[in-house]
């Protein structure tokens, strides 16, 4: 799931750059942005970019809070998140193209990227226990960075469990710059339109974790009763 996600934010974070000129897969860039426009007293600029961080931020909480409410039924607790993430990945194919000239609008669909990523993040966040986080890398390098110098220095019977870790890194590292190179050419292509990609890979995640889980718990339920049965 969490390499799925990764895929998605590369395309996103492409597909948002080209298209509005924002980074919108997270709000490290913003920070100094809204920091220069506050120096040159762009005040305007600078309530948009304020505004823009908040919405990263509301993405996390609602997606936190609604995970913390549902997160006992495994099933469906990762379903809202991820098709609110889908329906505005959607509207923003749909009517992308009729206000690609609308500053305004741009602006507004940049901030609506950002909450979507938000969620994103504070799902997989979540779920992995903070170990994991799918829409920027910097965390991910420094991670790897870290576990790459452990190898040498970690028992041997622990250099098992350590290496899936790096691998899973190396594999977010690469499905998100795949989706980025992705999200390059297919908005270049298809324009707006191309943000219907990650959200078909949202769609494919979606269906993926829920039939997971429901095996799941089809093998435990048939587990107990062969347990019973014996």
């Amino acid at each position: 799931m969490a390499i799925l996600l990764s895929l998605t934010a590369g395309l996103v974070n492409s597909e948002g750059f080209l298209g509005f000129s924002v980074l919108t897969t997270n709000v490290t860039g913003h920070a100094a942005l809204f920091a220069e426009n506050i120096s040159i007293k762009e005040w305007a600029n600078s309530w948009v970019i304020a505004l823009w961080m908040l919405l990263f931020l509301g993405g996390a909480f609602i997606s936190s809070f609604i995970i913390d409410v549902i997160g006992k039924n495994q099933r469906y607790s990762n379903l809202i998140p991820i098709s609110l993430e889908f329906l505005i990945l959607v509207i923003i194919g749909i009517i992308g193209n009729h206000y690609r000239t609308n500053e305004v609008a741009s602006q507004l669909f940049a901030g609506s990227l950002l909450f979507a990523m938000g969620m994103q993040n504070s799902l997989v966040s979540m779920i992995s226990k903070s170990v994991v986080r799918t829409t920027h890398l910097t965390g991910t390098f420094t991670d790897l960075g870290i576990e790459l110098a452990q190898l040498r220095f970690i028992k041997p019977e622990k250099k098992r469990e350590l290496r899936s870790r790096i691998w899973l890194k190396l594999f977010i590292i690469s499905s998100f710059i795949a989706g980025a190179i992705m999200g390059a050419y297919a908005f270049r292509s298809y324009h707006y339109y191309s943000f219907f990609i990650p959200a078909g890979v949202l769609v494919f995640t979606l269906l993926y974790d829920i039939l997971r889980v429901t095996a799941k718990w089809y093998y435990r339920k048939i587990e107990k009763k062969l347990s019973f049965n014996g």
